[in-house]
């Protein structure tokens, strides 16, 4: 029983060392000052959802499911969180977490879609950017970096909580 307790105990760590870590690297100011990232609620949401589907592919592809459903849930807390602290009560709150979960799912679909780089700036082009022209290369840069990133986290052992999305970088190709 208290082997059970102790192993529990690590996994909600584990799960809330996995969320810091995707919360952290989303809220990078570069995403926002030289990307062109809305810093919107919209804009941190998609910055997460980005950084969400990363490391939850991760997770899967680590055959760790139970704590990607966890890591999960804690996401959507946050999201439940976030949008209490901007003074949405418990009328309708249901109806905006559905919207969330939506997008949010939608967005996961997007990017387990993108096969290869266009396809991958197309979708953060449409997600991210809300298709707006003139944000084509920088799709392009934050898309380069998603797929980058996703390599460095295949090298990482997501078990320990410890994680490395890899270098931002800015440069327009």
């Amino acid at each position: 029983m208290l082997n059970f307790l102790r192993k529990s105990t690590a996994h909600r760590q584990l799960v809330r060392d996995l969320f810091a870590a995707l919360t952290r690297q989303a809220r990078q100011p570069v995403f926002f000052r030289e990307l062109g990232v809305a810093d919107t609620v919209d804009g941190r949401f998609d910055m997460v959802a980005l950084h969400a589907w990363l490391v939850l592919d991760r997770l899967k592809a680590a055959g760790m499911d139970d704590v990607a459903k966890q890591l999960a849930d804690t996401i959507f807390t946050g999201f439940d969180e976030g949008l209490r602290d901007l003074g949405n009560g418990d009328m309708g709150m249901g109806r905006r977490m559905k919207k969330i979960g939506d997008a949010f799912a939608g967005r996961m679909s997007a990017y387990d879609a993108a096969a290869d780089l266009p396809a991958m700036a197309e979708a953060v082009l449409r997600n991210v950017y809300r298709g707006e022209a003139g944000h084509e290369q920088q799709a392009r840069v934050l898309a380069t970096y998603a797929l980058a990133a996703r390599t460095h986290l295949g090298l990482c052992d997501p078990a320990t909580g410890k994680l490395d999305f890899g270098a931002i970088e800015t440069t327009y190709a």
